[in-house]
C-alpha cells in the first residue's frame, strides 16, 4: 500500500512539473535565439564600419560631427576646410560610419556635437555615444584606454532647453577625459538662438589650429600637441589671421551655407557681451533671418515677420479662398499673415517652417515699437500684393482690394502672445479696421489672460494626453501640461469667439476620441476647427511622412465621432474639402432656426470694439451661406469663383 502510494505521487508530481520544465526551455530557447540576433548584428556593424572606414587614415586626426538638423555638420566642414589651409590633416568622420573600438588608436579626436530631444544624441551617433559611455563607466576598461589622444569638443545647443542645453557635447567631454584623453581645448559652448554661434565656433576654431600647430609632422599629419587652458594664446599670428579671414569674406548665410563661408566679424557689428547689438539682444540672428529670408518670408525689424499665403494669391486670381473664407467670410485676398514674434515655446513634429525660427520661454530680446510693426507689416504685405500684378488670372479689381488689407491671420510662425506689446499691435489693427485671428500655442495661460477683445482667437490642441502632447509639441517648459490646461481654462473667460485648432497626425493622435472630448469641458471653446496635417517635405528635425497625412474623409470621421461625444453641445457646420478641414460648432449659439451662424459680421465687430462696451460672440455673427455647410454638394468651395484642378500632365483644368 506504501509503495503504490509513493509511487502515485512520483507520477503526480512529474506531471506537475512537465509546465515548469516547458517553461524553462522556452526561456533558455529564447535566450540563445537573442545572444545568437545580437551577436550577428554586432558583427554586421562592425563589418560595416571597418567597410566605411576603409577610406580613413589612421595617421590623421579625426574630425567627428554629431548631427540632425546639419548646423553641426556644416560647422564641421567649416573647420576642415579651414584646418586643411594651415595645413593640418584630418579626416571628416561621421559617427555612424566610424568603429568605436578603433578610437583608442587615435592620436586626435575633435567633436562637433548637438543636443537632440531630451539632451540626447542625434540618432546616427547613438551607437557610438553609448559605446563611449558604457566603456567610461566600465572599471574593465581602465582610464588608459585614450590616454595617448587629445580632443577638444564643440557644442551645439539652444539655451531654452535649460538643463539639456548642450547635454551631448558635455558627456562626451567627460566621458573622453574618464578615459584618459587630455584636452586640446576646453568644451566650448555655442548657442543657436544667441546670435553668436559663427563667431564662439570661430574663436575655438583660431584656438584650436594655434595649439595643433605646435604639433605637427612634416607631412601634414599631427603627432602631438601642447595641452592648452582656456586663459591661453588669445592672440593669433598674422597668416592664421588671414586662414580666417579667407573663409570670412562673405555676408549672411543660411545654416545649411554655414560651413562655406560665415559673417565676417569685421562686417558685423556683434559686441563682445554675447551676440548682443548695442547692449540687447537681436532675436532674429543673420542666419535665421537668411534662412528665414529663402523661405519667402520678409522680417520687420529685429523680431517679426510677412509672409504672402498661397490662398490670398488663390483668391487674387479668383480660384478660392482659404478655409477661413469658407467658415467665418474673410476676403482671402484681403487677409495678411503675420506674427510679432519669430520665436516659439515648442518645436512642433509637424512644424511647417522646419525650425527654422527662434525659440524661448519668455521674452529676452530687443523689443521693436508696435505701431512700426504694423505700418512694416502692411507695407510689406503690400508690397508683394503688387507684385502679382501681371500674374496670369489676377483680376484687377482683386488686385486693387487686396492692397488694403481688412484680416490679419497672427498665426505665421513662433508665439504672437510672448511679444510684450501684443494689445498695443492689436488695437493698432482694429483702429485700421484689420480684423484679427491670433493663435497661440498653449504656453502661456496668464497671457491669454491679459488679451484684449480679438476677433477670433485660437488654442492650438495638438493632443489630448500629456505623453503625447509630449511627443507631438516638443515643448520646452517642464510644466508644459499644467500651462496647456491652464491655457484652456484662460480661454474659458473670453467673451469673444473663441477655437480649439485641433491637428490630426495619423498614428500620433487620431484615437484619442474620448480624452479630446474630457477637454472641452474645461475651455468650453464656440468652435472646434479639426485639419489634417500638411505634409511639407522631408526634414531631419521631422519623422512625419506622407503616411501621417489623413485623408479628408478619416478628418470627417474623426469629426462626427467627436460631435457625437458632446452628445449635441457641438455639431458639424462646416467644411473645406481641399483644406482637409472641418468646423464643429457650438449649437446652442450658432444654429438658430436650423439656420447656421459662423460667419463674422466685421462692420459690427469693429464698431463694438471702438464703442468700449462690453460684447460677446453672439453680438457679431452673421449667417454661413448654403455652399459652405458640412455636407454641400460644393465642399466648402465659394461657387462664385473659378476652380482649377491640376491634372497628372501639370496642366490645368478648369470646371
Amino acid at each position: 500500500m506504501t509503495t503504490a502510494k509513493t509511487s502515485l505521487e512520483l507520477i503526480t508530481m512529474s506531471k506537475s512539473s512537465v509546465p515548469a520544465r516547458l517553461t524553462l526551455l522556452a526561456l533558455l530557447s529564447a535566450s540563445t535565439f537573442y545572444c545568437i540576433w545580437k551577436y550577428r548584428r554586432l558583427k554586421s556593424h562592425r563589418l560595416s564600419s571597418v567597410t566605411h572606414n576603409s577610406n580613413l587614415s589612421s595617421g590623421r586626426g579625426k574630425l567627428f560631427f554629431v548631427s540632425q538638423t546639419g548646423v553641426s555638420k556644416a560647422l564641421a566642414i567649416r573647420l576642415f576646410k579651414l584646418l586643411n589651409l594651415s595645413g593640418l590633416a584630418v579626416d571628416l568622420v561621421d559617427p555612424k560610419e566610424y568603429e568605436p573600438e578603433e578610437l583608442h588608436k587615435e592620436n586626435l579626436v575633435l567633436i562637433i556635437a548637438s543636443s537632440w530631444e531630451d539632451g540626447k544624441p542625434p540618432p546616427d551617433a547613438g551607437f557610438f555615444a553609448n559605446w563611449l559611455a558604457e566603456s567610461a563607466d566600465d572599471f574593465r576598461v581602465g582610464s588608459l584606454l585614450l590616454n595617448k589622444c587629445k580632443f577638444s569638443v564643440f557644442g551645439v545647443g539652444s539655451r531654452s532647453y535649460g538643463e539639456n542645453f548642450n547635454a551631448v557635447a558635455r558627456d562626451f567631454s567627460k566621458r573622453m577625459r574618464a578615459l584618459g584623453a587630455a584636452e586640446v581645448l576646453p568644451l566650448y559652448e555655442g548657442d543657436v538662438d544667441g546670435g553668436d554661434i559663427v563667431e564662439v565656433f570661430d574663436i575655438w576654431s583660431r584656438k584650436l589650429i594655434q595649439a595643433l600647430k605646435s604639433g605637427v609632422s612634416g607631412n601634414g599629419a599631427i603627432y602631438d600637441s601642447a595641452v592648452v587652458s582656456e586663459s591661453d594664446s588669445e592672440s593669433m599670428d598674422e597668416s592664421e589671421e588671414d586662414v580666417a579671414e579667407e573663409t570670412d569674406e562673405s555676408g549672411i548665410v543660411d545654416l545649411e551655407d554655414i560651413a562655406g563661408k560665415g559673417p565676417s566679424r569685421k562686417s558685423v557689428a556683434v559686441s563682445a557681451s554675447n551676440g548682443k547689438l548695442d547692449g540687447e539682444k537681436e532675436m532674429v540672428t543673420p542666419i535665421i533671418r537668411a534662412s528665414l529670408e529663402k523661405q519667402g518670408y520678409k522680417i520687420i525689424g529685429s523680431h517679426s515677420g510677412v509672409k504672402l499665403c498661397r490662398w490670398t494669391k488663390s483668391q487674387l486670381r479668383g480660384r478660392g479662398g482659404c478655409y477661413k473664407h469658407s467658415f467665418y467670410g474673410i476676403e482671402s485676398h484681403r487677409c495678411m499673415e503675420a506674427t510679432p514674434s519669430l520665436a516659439c515655446a515648442n518645436k512642433c513634429v509637424f512644424c511647417w517652417r522646419h525650425h527654422t525660427n527662434p525659440v524661448g520661454k519668455s521674452w529676452r530680446w530687443k523689443m521693436d515699437d508696435p505701431i512700426d510693426i504694423v505700418n512694416s507689416a502692411i507695407d510689406q504685405h503690400t508690397k508683394m500684393i503688387k507684385q502679382m500684378k501681371g500674374v496670369p488670372g489676377v483680376k484687377l479689381e482683386r488686385l486693387s482690394e487686396g492692397l488694403s488689407p481688412r484680416h490679419c491671420a497672427l498665426s505665421l510662425v513662433g508665439e504672437p502672445i510672448m511679444y510684450p506689446e501684443i494689445n498695443t499691435l492689436v488695437d493698432e489693427l482694429h483702429k485700421r479696421c484689420i480684423s484679427t485671428f491670433l493663435v497661440t500655442n498653449a504656453q502661456f495661460p496668464d497671457k491669454i489672460k491679459l488679451l484684449k477683445p480679438i476677433t477670433q482667437l485660437y488654442v492650438s490642441v495638438d493632443a489630448a494626453t500629456k505623453d503625447s502632447l509630449k511627443a507631438i509639441d516638443r515643448p520646452l517648459f517642464a510644466d508644459f501640461w499644467e500651462r496647456f490646461v491652464d491655457s484652456l481654462k484662460s480661454l474659458k473667460e473670453k467673451q469673444q469667439r473663441t477655437v480649439y485648432r485641433l491637428t490630426l497626425v495619423k498614428g500620433w493622435n487620431t484615437e484619442d476620441i474620448d480624452a479630446y472630448s474630457d477637454l472641452f469641458s474645461i475651455g468650453e471653446p464656440d468652435f472646434i476647427e479639426i485639419k489634417g496635417v500638411t505634409y511639407c517635405g522631408s526634414s531631419a528635425t521631422s519623422k512625419l511622412t506622407m503616411e501621417n497625412v489623413p485623408w479628408h474623409s478619416d478628418v470627417k470621421a474623426f469629426s462626427e465621432a467627436l460631435a457625437e461625444k458632446s452628445e449635441g453641445e457641438y455639431e458639424v457646420a462646416c467644411e473645406h474639402v481641399h483644406s482637409c478641414c472641418v468646423l464643429l460648432a457650438k449649437a446652442e449659439k450658432f444654429k438658430v432656426n436650423g439656420q447656421w451662424f459662423t460667419w463674422i459680421d466685421y462692420e459690427k465687430f469693429h464698431d463694438l470694439v471702438a464703442s468700449g462696451r462690453p460684447f460677446d460672440s453672439r453680438d457679431y455673427v452673421a449667417a454661413t451661406p448654403s455652399w459652405a455647410v458640412y455636407g454641400a454638394e460644393e465642399g466648402g468651395f465659394d461657387p462664385d469663383m473659378c476652380r482649377y484642378k491640376k491634372q497628372r500632365n501639370h496642366k490645368m483644368s478648369r470646371d
